[in-house]
């Protein structure tokens, strides 16, 4: 039986890396998969790109797509093993409904990767609705600099000062973002240093 799965955590903690192992052991068991990611974040030349140096061509999402029409009509050519999808927390509520439908009603298992909350500890719209509609949620961890499990992400500016107000979403990398645990993160928004 096919189920919608949330693979979260902050940055830096390998979701991309997670989802194209998964794309390839799908493939080298010649099973076919539809893969995803946001077109918002086009750093990578709209590939899903892992900061290890792999990567795969994916399609893209933006608000407004219909998710299950798409899956439906990729079924007819041919099976469909697992649908996977990178920056899952770009996703709308809508969208996390309609990959839920893909699970429920066309059976193809659903992967979804993606940040919990964003730089100022708040949720995103589409990480909200998995973690309330996935059938299993499996946290990936990374580290903060004290050693401590890393929970949370800042975002820093050139100068290195911690942005405590802005947009929520500005794509960037580790030039940008910051991985800390909940303690250090309360004290780089505080402090403006992270």
């Amino acid at each position: 039986m096919a189920k919608l799965y949330f693979y979260y955590s902050t940055m830096n903690a390998g979701k991309s890396t997670a989802l194209l192992q998964a794309a390839h052991n799908y493939g080298e068991r010649g099973m076919r998969t539809l893969v995803y990611t946001a077109k918002l974040d086009d750093r990578a030349g709209g590939k899903v790109h892992s900061r290890i140096g792999i990567s795969a061509e994916a399609r893209h999402f933006a608000r407004g797509d219909d998710l299950h029409t798409q899956v439906e009509a990729d079924l007819e050519r041919g099976p469909l093993s697992c649908v996977l999808v990178d920056e899952a927390q770009f996703l709308t509520a809508d969208q996390v409904r309609q990959l839920a439908r893909v699970v429920d009603e066309l059976d193809v298992p659903v992967l979804c990767y993606g940040l919990r909350t964003d730089f100022l500890g708040r949720l995103f719209e589409g990480s909200a609705q998995l973690l309330a509609w996935a059938d299993n949620l499996v946290e990936l961890k990374t580290v903060c600099h004290c050693g401590a499990k890393a929970t949370m992400v800042v975002r820093v500016r050139e100068d290195g000062r911690v942005e405590s107000e802005g947009a929520q979403v500005e794509i960037g990398g580790n030039d940008r973002y910051v991985p800390l645990c909940r303690r250090h993160f309360i004290v780089a928004l505080d402090s403006g240093q992270a």
